[in-house]
């Protein structure tokens, strides 16, 4: 077999466990510890978050949409492939190493959509651009984690509890959707964003698409009513 070759290490602002980017031949993942996060070739789930929550925005003329995680860009591209030319697309991503991976080893796998006009990277905390005015946006796709447990860093917490889910339904539009990726399901989470005013569907895509191992993608949809 091939062995695993290390391309770079980014440490993540704030701490946390560092990151590492591996190649294996056409191959290539990224590393917390020994936790692997995601790999080139298995993006099925994540382009499934931006598919199912991108499809609801049918009706709206000029999406405005917020991507919490670059990562290898599934759901980056996922997104551009859904939305029309009016969209506009904010992507977060807290770690600069993973935006120049982008552009470097792994501008393949990325094939350009960095470059799409609709696309504005940004390097900063997506939790930061949630709190930046109410019914901002019209989708919030959150990718920044393993799931509502932070593996990576503390913080991320702080967009899955009681009050990140509030601020996520004061910052979507009436009828937006907060999209949510993890990589097991966890009923506490799902209760939570009911809770806070979301209507909530669980979808269960695959790591390959049709095969691999099953995530779990929440698709909570902003009622009109303020959250309780």
């Amino acid at each position: 077999m091939i062995p695993w070759v290390p391309l770079d290490t980014a440490e993540i602002p704030g701490g946390g466990t560092p990151l590492r980017l591996m190649q294996r031949g056409h191959e290539f993942s990224i590393f917390a510890g020994p936790t692997e996060l995601m790999n080139s070739t298995r993006g099925g789930s994540e382009e499934a978050l931006a598919h199912l929550a991108c499809a609801r925005l049918g009706g709206v003329r000029a999406p405005r949409v917020l991507i919490g995680g670059l990562g290898m860009g599934f759901t980056l591209r996922a997104a551009l492939a859904v939305l029309g030319p009016e969209a506009r697309v904010t992507v977060a991503e807290l770690v600069p190493a993973v935006a120049a991976w982008a552009r470097g080893p792994l501008a393949a796998v990325f094939a350009g959509c960095l470059d799409d006009p609709r696309v504005d990277l940004r390097d900063v905390d997506v939790n930061r651009l949630i709190q930046s005015g109410p019914a901002a946006w019209d989708a919030i796709l959150l990718d920044v984690d393993n799931g509502p447990e932070g593996l990576m860093r503390r913080e991320n917490d702080r967009l899955y509890d009681g009050w990140g889910l509030g601020r996520a339904h004061w910052a979507l539009r009436p009828g937006g959707v907060l999209g949510v990726w993890s990589g097991a399901p966890d009923r506490k989470f799902k209760a939570r964003l009911q809770r806070f005013g979301f209507a909530v569907e669980e979808v269960r895509p695959r790591s390959g698409g049709r095969s691999g191992a099953r995530h779990v993608v929440w698709l909570a949809t902003r009622a009109v009513a303020a959250p309780r």
